[in-house]
């Protein structure tokens, strides 16, 4: 930085506000028990839809549940539109990238893996960007919103792994990590969204690392607010849904139409839907049976009942 430019300001959390919205007073709810679900999933093969509830458990906290904090993800536009934002962006993911990348699948996870090895579960259509359900030993998964460990040049379209880019960065920001959390094994008590996105605000003197093939930006390759799911990937998704039975939804509000319209979709075809989460969710009125309730016991007890001899 030359010697009398004045640093980019302190940049706050972006000011884009989430939809809300409450269930109508006139919606009929069907509640029930990890044994309802299971009725109504016997003899059926199923596909799972996941949030970010799946993975609160193995400890990356999710964007709307009645504890969660209030989140302004950074909108699609801003990260393409403003280098500052760009760099507010990189540096609090850099941060988040040491807590997510050392997390592990929970109990949900692999109930849902064991399920599909006993082939109940066709596949999963994750809304989440963490890879849990891979790690975790679900074959077939659709990363609805994309992948964290990758990162695509929005200039010449290379692909490079986050793990990568992680050591560039750490070469162009050698202390930063020690100046912001006082070094990665303190890392943990940053708070950390779904994303990556942690919630730091010293990020003026951040230095984003370019493409190193053309000098392009980089982008995590996931899906940002405001940005569109590849129509490939939603094909994909609505043909996973209508190979299977019924659907069951585990850990997400359906708050954004990204996840709601295969609810939508499997209901309008007549198949069963079992939503599962702790709260209120869009999907509720459509739901065959609604079990509000942790996400990781209640698919450990919807695995042994389904699978018992």
């Amino acid at each position: 930085m030359p010697a009398d430019a004045r640093p980019s300001p302190i940049l706050k959390a972006p000011t884009y506000q989430q939809r809300t919205w409450t269930l109508p007073d006139d919606a009929v709810v069907r509640r029930g028990t990890v044994d309802d679900a299971a009725r109504v999933l016997r003899g059926l093969t199923f596909t799972a839809l996941t949030g970010a509830g799946v993975s609160t458990d193995s400890g990356i906290p999710d964007y709307r549940s009645p504890d969660a904090p209030p989140r302004n993800p950074m909108t699609y536009q801003q990260f393409v539109g403003d280098e500052a934002f760009r760099r507010h962006y990189w540096a609090r993911n850099h941060v988040g990238w040491q807590h997510v990348r050392r997390t592990r699948p929970n109990g949900g996870h692999r109930a849902l893996a064991a399920l599909e090895d006993r082939g109940l579960v066709r596949g999963v259509i994750t809304q989440n960007v963490d890879l849990l359900h891979e790690e975790a030993g679900s074959r077939k998964v659709i990363d609805l919103h994309g992948r964290s460990d990758r990162v695509v040049c929005l200039q010449c379209g290379r692909v490079i792994s986050r793990a990568h880019l992680a050591d560039r960065l750490t070469a162009l920001n050698p202390h930063f990590l020690d100046e912001v959390v006082g070094g990665v094994r303190s890392v943990t008590d940053v708070e950390v969204a779904p994303d990556a996105d942690a919630v730091i605000e010293q990020t003026a003197h951040f230095r984003p690392a370019p493409c190193e093939f053309c000098g392009g930006v980089l982008k995590p390759e996931i899906v940002y607010f405001g940005e569109s799911v590849p129509r490939e990937r939603v094909a994909r998704a609505y043909a996973m849904v209508d190979d299977a039975g019924a659907l069951l939804v585990a850990g997400t509000s359906l708050t954004v139409m990204s996840g709601l319209r295969f609810v939508r979709h499997a209901a309008k075809a007549g198949k069963p839907v079992v939503i599962v989460n702790r709260g209120e969710t869009r999907g509720d009125p459509l739901a065959t049976v609604k079990v509000d309730a942790g996400v990781t016991e209640t698919l450990t007890a919807l695995t042994a009942l389904l699978t018992a001899r």
